[in-house]
């Protein structure tokens, strides 16, 4: 984030509508971000190419471009967001799909379904203004939904 006052500008990548929906309204409600929302794979590189985000929240499953084909590219691409951190939000939780996506490069993989505490506090770590760029790669599960 610029300046301490602005708002988080977090991109989220889903390819369930419903699912979009309600992840935004928990990041505008929990931590007042502003949020752009991305239905696959492709529309995020668009995203990606013309604008800077704070964090990224990424579905594995999608059609057109995978997760993972996202966070590849992401990784090698010239975009302003290669540093950006990227969580992972997905129903995929199985030990090589989480091993993949931090070899990969993303710094947290919660899976779905999610809760609301888990989500915000898992961005709130990962803001710049937080001053978290954290290296650990956490997993994180829940048994309950939002």
């Amino acid at each position: 984030m610029s300046s301490m006052l602005a708002k988080p500008n977090i991109l989220v990548v889903d390819d369930n509508a419903p699912t979009r929906a309600l992840i935004a309204r928990i990041l505008e409600q929990e931590l007042h971000a502003a949020v752009t929302l991305a239905e696959d794979g492709d529309a995020a590189k668009i995203q990606l190419r013309q604008s800077r985000f704070d964090v990224i929240l990424l579905d594995l499953l999608m059609p057109q471009a995978s997760g993972f084909q996202v966070l590849e590219w992401l990784r090698v691409e010239r975009t302003p967001n290669q540093g950006t951190p990227v969580l992972v939000v997905s129903v995929m939780g199985d030990h090589e799909s989480i091993e993949r996506c931090r070899r990969l490069g993303a710094s947290v993989h919660i899976v779905k379904p999610i809760l609301r505490e888990t989500l915000a506090a898992a961005v709130r770590e990962h803001l710049p203004a937080q001053g978290a760029q954290a290296s650990a790669y956490g997993e994180r599960t829940d048994p309950g939904a939002c």
